[in-house]
């Protein structure tokens, strides 16, 4: 072994040991002198400024500051958005247990921090009404980034490829429930509405309303029930994408009848018409031949900032024309392709931001607006027995009507019939543009926050039992097809070959 000179002579590295007490006092010292001498300083800066004289503020500018100890408004909206987060979670695990969706956990959790169950004095310690707004902006912008997620998870080519298995019974399951929407429309506008509604906008949101959809809701049921890949979970998905792109479509045109005449709403629809056909005939070719560039499954930061200014942009486009934010959002993530790498890294990303944190805060601001003590009285409970037992005639009767004409069986027309019924938040964001419009009242607005709790709520449970009787439905078939043909195999063997075949 070949010693290296002055070897011996090394020593380990030093470790650091106890403050010497003396550097101790030192430091101490030192940090009291700069201390003392920064007091000192701005109190001698604080002697010469107190003398100076100021111009006055520009008239129409105040600057006003909150009392001793009251809260600010940002205090406020994080307190209920920690509440709302907690409570929505409690609630999606003890729904999740009983075979619901999570959403409606968080969806009546906002509802029970709301007036609604604690009334408007112990809510408003929770979210008062001037924090409102603040908390309405990111709700806003929560949706728009769910309905950007829910156009990623569209697949057009499998739409189009079942398109003719798919369109008659989607538009069966959206023109029925309209039109029963529209004929409820008579009886619920004398009572719930004001005569600065016009009936025509009334009647159509009522009809839309009766028409929504869940996609999202409906895709995490059948992936619960493992009936995604199966023949009725392709065209429940393939019903639902088309429900949602039409019913989207027709409320752009409800929209802008509701904030224009007549001829203003038909210049907003043919213009959301006009931007439909754009994004899908010109920017859809241009986004998948870019999109195909990209390699791997990390974006880099410039090309996640296209995106987000893409979506803006779209978002802001369809408020230019008329349409609500929420729909370009939603056109954008269509006619991106749904297995691009730019799709996979926004819903992995985003997707748990986005329904932990930003949905949330629209549960909550749903839930302040949603007044169930409104409803109050036989009548008004009638009335909205009255709009459940509409909606879900509608859109079951319209689905299964077109899927038996479409050649599926009856437990399958009932079980899809039964899908397209679920609504959730879907649902929840039409109403909600329909009480910023004022097309809809509070009271009615109650109304239809119940109807799309209940129908949601029915859908699992409806759905087990379809499928349970449709397994054994299957089974006694299966049994009875099997014993005739054991009969004819034991009828054609010889006497005396046992359970052997002839000639063996």
């Amino acid at each position: 072994m070949q010693v290296r000179p002055y070897q011996h002579l090394s020593m380990p590295p030093a470790t650091p040991g106890p403050p010497h007490p003396r550097s101790v006092w030192w430091t101490a010292a030192g940090w009291a002198l700069l201390i003392a001498t920064a007091v000192v300083v701005f109190l001698v800066i604080r002697s010469y400024g107190e003398r100076l004289v100021a111009p006055p503020p520009p008239p129409g500018m105040t600057f006003t500051s909150r009392g001793p100890g009251a809260p600010s408004v940002l205090v406020h909206v994080l307190t209920a958005l920690a509440a709302v987060i907690v409570l929505g979670q409690i609630l999606a695990r003890l729904f999740a247990h009983v075979g619901q969706p999570p959403v409606i956990g968080e969806v009546v959790a906002g509802i029970l921090l709301g007036p609604s169950l604690i009334g408007l004095e112990r809510s408003g310690l929770i979210l008062p009404a001037e924090a409102a707004p603040f908390l309405n902006v990111i709700a806003q912008l929560g949706v728009i980034l769910y309905m950007f997620l829910v156009g990623l998870e569209l697949n057009a080519e499998q739409l189009r490829r079942r398109a003719h298995a798919t369109v008659l019974t989607s538009h069966a399951s959206i023109v029925v429930p309209f039109l029963l929407g529209a004929w409820l429309a008579l009886g619920l506008y004398p009572q719930l509405s004001t005569s600065d509604v016009p009936f025509t906008s009334f009647a159509l949101f009522m009809g839309i309303a009766m028409s929504i959809t869940a996609f999202p809701v409906l895709a995490r049921i059948l992936s619960d029930r493992g009936l995604a890949k199966t023949e009725l979970g392709v065209v429940a998905l393939g019903c639902a994408a088309t429900d949602d792109v039409t019913a989207w479509c027709l409320l752009a045109f409800v929209v802008g009848v509701a904030q224009a005449e007549m001829g203003e709403g038909f210049r907003v629809a043919s213009g959301a018409l006009a931007y439909i056909a754009v994004m899908f005939l010109l920017a859809r070719p241009i986004a998948k031949r870019l999109l195909a560039r990209v390699n791997g499954e990390h974006l880099s930061r410039g090309a996640v900032a296209v995106v987000f200014v893409g979506l803006l942009l779209s978002t802001l486009a369809t408020e230019v024309i008329g349409i609500h934010a929420v729909f370009g959002a939603f056109l954008l993530g269509a006619i991106i392709p749904h297995d691009s790498t730019v799709a996979r890294t926004f819903t992995r990303q985003l997707e748990s931001l986005v329904t932990i944190f930003f949905l949330p805060a629209f549960f909550a601001f749903t839930g302040m607006r949603t007044r169930i003590d409104l409803v109050s009285g036989p009548s008004a409970w009638l009335m909205c027995g009255l709009i459940i037992v509409v909606a879900t005639m509608g859109k079951f009767g319209g689905t299964f009507a077109a899927a038996r004409l479409s050649g599926l069986g009856w437990h399958d027309a009932a079980a899809l019939g039964t899908l397209m019924n679920t609504r959730g938040l879907m649902e929840l964001i039409v109403l909600n543009i329909g009480l910023d419009l004022r097309v809809i009242s509070p009271t009615l607005f109650a109304m239809m926050v119940l109807m799309a709790l209940v129908t949601t709520m029915t859908t699992a449970p409806v759905l087990r039992v379809l499928m349970a009787r449709r397994a054994v439905g299957d089974g006694e078939a299966e049994r009875l097809t099997a014993l005739p043909h054991r009969r004819s195999s034991n009828l054609n063997r010889e006497p005396g070959t046992g359970n052997r075949e002839p000639g063996t």
